[in-house]
Formats: C-alpha cells, sequence, structure tokens
C-alpha cells in the first residue's frame, strides 16, 4: 500500500474503524510506520466529531484484541 493509499483509507475509516486498527495491530504494522502522526491526529480528530458519550461506547465495544 501506497502512502497516498494509506491516508486515503485513515480518512475514510470511521473512528471505530481506525481505533480497531489502532489496538488490534501487531508491533511494527507498515500502516503506522513513516506517517508523522497522520494516523493518530486523524483518528483523534473523527474522536473530537463525536457526540458525547460515543467515543467510550465505542471503546468498550471494541475492548482489546477483539
Amino acid at each position: 500500500m501506497t502512502r497516498e493509499e494509506k491516508h486515503e483509507w485513515i480518512l475514510n475509516a470511521t473512528y471505530e474503524e481506525l481505533l480497531k486498527r489502532w489496538r488490534n495491530s501487531p508491533v511494527g504494522d507498515k500502516m503506522f510506520k513513516n506517517d508523522d502522526g497522520f494516523y493518530k491526529l486523524t483518528m483523534d480528530s473523527k474522536k473530537n466529531h463525536l457526540y458525547p458519550g460515543e467515543a467510550v461506547r465505542i471503546s468498550k465495544k471494541i475492548g482489546f484484541f477483539g
């Protein structure tokens, strides 16, 4: 996946999809390599646009390694 393709996927993913990938990716996942924090910044931005309590609901739904 090229850098442009990664950025496109990140921009089009929902907060839930981003969080799930963040929590369940193995160490060294190429999605997070050389992105200058783009993934985390985008995920945080999407989180800030959720309704109050929605981020907690999503977090509990995903859990860790689930």
